[in-house]
């Protein structure tokens, strides 16, 4: 019988969940304990770093959060831990919305900087505010009980650690699967191409960063009603530093890394103390030394850490099965996802008048004026540096206009953000394939649906938008199906040949419901009969009523395709007209088409 992987990570998590009840002795269980304690960190950190691309030193600040919390509540007020837990979390989700809406603006080397900036202050603060007991912590925090029965028994509390870990698990594989998890796979691929699907990137980023802060605030919660007592020293940056390295040894980029990571850093560690003072003896910390060339050639080995290792290694032993193709049939309520009107043929729907873009003294656009009308194939052509691209950015929002006005379906959209304007009805591909290459054809082509469905990640991660995810991921492939990447729906995009990841790229353009839809070479990299595919396929988009915007270096292609041509050339419009026309205009010739000759 084969064992799927998804099955072989959750029957070695019921293992360890298991491992109190073996007669195993009480020191392996406090180990078990810390790995637990550390794995709920890590997985945020997964989510955060790995996940979301935010690289954060500072998540022990708020595990320390969460434990001094219910601790100053359970000594002082003699408060529930309970009552502690749910204030803790508070807390912590609004430290994190404070810090994350000033830190997840940062790029660069600037945000870890902020995050080794605020993970020392609250350090600090915990070691020199009176009330908690400055440097020496509290002491003399309650045990949990639950209906009245003691959980203080360390095997007993393994099993809470466990259960905790386990329920932060299920509840962060249903939020990456689903409409909210796919925007949070996208932020790690930068701004432009979330935003330009309709993602809000910044509030994304600051959801995945109170997520990573409330489960180091629930790990803080558990510790300090473990250890009975609090103290800063376990709160530092050295920690910080820490649980970054397990989710990177783990597989920074996977949730069952988090896991893993901890399993193999704590365990490593703990044998290292064993064992290192018994052969060099214990007149030095040569257990730090070892650990560290240790972690370093783990790293060399497996530079994406140990998970992947293993799941390739699994999926050789033991294949999966092919996916199954997504339903050809559309699930109830398909019919009510909304769809737009497209406007009537020959109506005037994209207004350029004087667009002009400056970089400091480089004009890249210069007082650009044409027209699209609905049902219309135009293209914009021009030698590479022309600002063929930077006009298409002005169009979708990527860029503002320096002066001038852009206007679609008579709305001025030249100062609009790209959100807004895909949402107006503007769809566009790139002129550099815009990807999450781990994710499948599917997931890819689905975050172009993204505006068109309403899940909150609270539903999302207690699975109650599954009717919701069967529409969005059957209307995604109903769009593979049509351009012809159907057998390829489960195959990871990043696998693709570049000119197929193009037409990917049309597909997810073509999920965001477009009026007007925008091709930045579509046609590189592709075959012959690929292109008379990709053009039939342009040509129903028209007779649908939509219209099609096209940047192309392929003259056949383009000549055979649209119905008229802008040129471009040094960022000014030199010619507009027929096919017809443009292959017999001397300026056009001249710059472009290799001269009268």
């Amino acid at each position: 019988m084969k064992i799927s992987t998804k099955k072989l990570q959750w029957l070695m998590f019921g293992w360890f969940f298991l491992f109190p009840f073996l007669p195993v002795p009480g020191y392996w269980i406090t180990i078990g304990n810390y790995i637990g304690l550390y794995s709920i960190v890590t997985l945020g950190l997964v989510l955060l770093t790995g996940i979301g691309g935010l690289t954060s030193f500072g998540q022990a600040a708020f595990v320390g959060l969460g434990a001094y919390t219910t601790g100053y509540l359970s000594i002082s007020l003699g408060l529930s831990p309970w009552l502690g837990l749910l204030a803790g979390l508070v807390v912590s989700a609004l430290a994190a919305g404070l810090i994350g809406s000033v830190t997840v603006r940062l790029s660069g080397h600037f945000l870890p900087l902020a995050t080794i900036a605020w993970g020392l202050s609250l350090f600090y603060l915990f070691g020199t505010l009176e009330f908690l007991g400055k440097y020496d912590g509290l002491s003399g925090i309650p045990p949990l009980s639950l209906f009245g029965i003691d959980l203080s028994a360390p095997r007993v509390m393994y099993g809470m650690i466990w259960l905790c870990l386990g329920g932060c698990l299920w509840l962060v594989l249903n939020l990456l699967n689903s409409r909210p998890g796919r925007a949070i796979r996208a932020l790690a691929k930068g701004k432009t191409m979330p935003e330009a699907m309709g993602i809000n990137t910044a509030q994304y980023k600051i959801l995945i960063f109170v997520l990573a802060a409330l489960m180091a605030s629930l790990s803080g919660w558990l510790y300090a009603h473990l250890q009975r007592s609090v103290s800063a020293t376990p709160f530092g940056l050295h920690m910080g530093i820490e649980y970054l390295f397990m989710a990177v040894v783990g597989g920074v980029g996977h949730v069952w890394g988090a896991i893993l990571g901890a399993v193999m850093m704590t365990g490593l560690k703990s044998q290292l103390q064993d064992l290192l003072p018994l052969l060099l003896g214990s007149t030095g910390n040569f257990e730090i030394v070892v650990f560290g060339v240790l972690i370093v050639l783990l790293l060399l080995w497996a530079p994406d850490g140990l998970w992947p290792r293993i799941a390739a290694v699994w999926a050789r032993i033991n294949p999966p099965e092919p996916e199954v193709v997504a339903p050809a049939i559309a699930p109830d309520g398909y019919g009510d996802m909304s769809r737009r009107a497209k406007p009537a043929g020959g109506s005037l729907i994209l207004e350029i008048s004087e667009a002009r873009k400056q970089f400091g003294g480089l004009v890249a656009v210069k007082d650009m004026t044409f027209e699209i009308h609905a049902g219309e194939i135009v293209g914009l052509i021009g030698p590479n540096g022309a600002g063929k691209s930077t006009m298409f950015n002005l169009v979708t929002g990527v860029l503002p206009a320096s002066s001038g006005e852009i206007r679609f379906l008579g709305e001025r959209i030249d100062q609009l953000g790209a959100r807004r304007i895909v949402k107006m009805g503007i769809g566009r591909s790139f002129q550099h394939v815009h990807l999450v290459p781990q994710l499948s054809v599917l997931e890819n082509v689905a975050m172009g649906a993204h505006l068109r469905g309403r899940s909150s990640p609270l539903s999302a991660a207690l699975r109650m938008d599954r009717h919701e995810e069967a529409q969005l991921l059957f209307l995604a492939a109903e769009q593979i199906r049509r351009v012809g990447l159907g057998d390829y729906m489960h195959t990871p995009a990043g696998s693709l040949a570049l000119g197929q990841q193009r037409i990917l790229e049309i597909a997810r353009a073509l999920c965001t419901d477009p009026v007007l839809l925008l091709l930045d070479e579509p046609a590189a990299g592709l075959r012959l009969k690929e292109k008379e595919a990709l053009a039939d396929l342009i040509r129903q988009l028209k007779d649908e009523g939509m219209s099609v915007l096209l940047v192309e270096h392929d003259m056949d292609f383009v000549m055979g395709l649209t119905d008229r041509l802008v040129v471009m050339e040094f960022g000014s419009k030199i010619a507009e007209g027929l096919p017809t026309e443009i292959q017999n205009n001397e300026a056009v010739l001249a710059a472009y088409l290799g001269g009268i000759e």
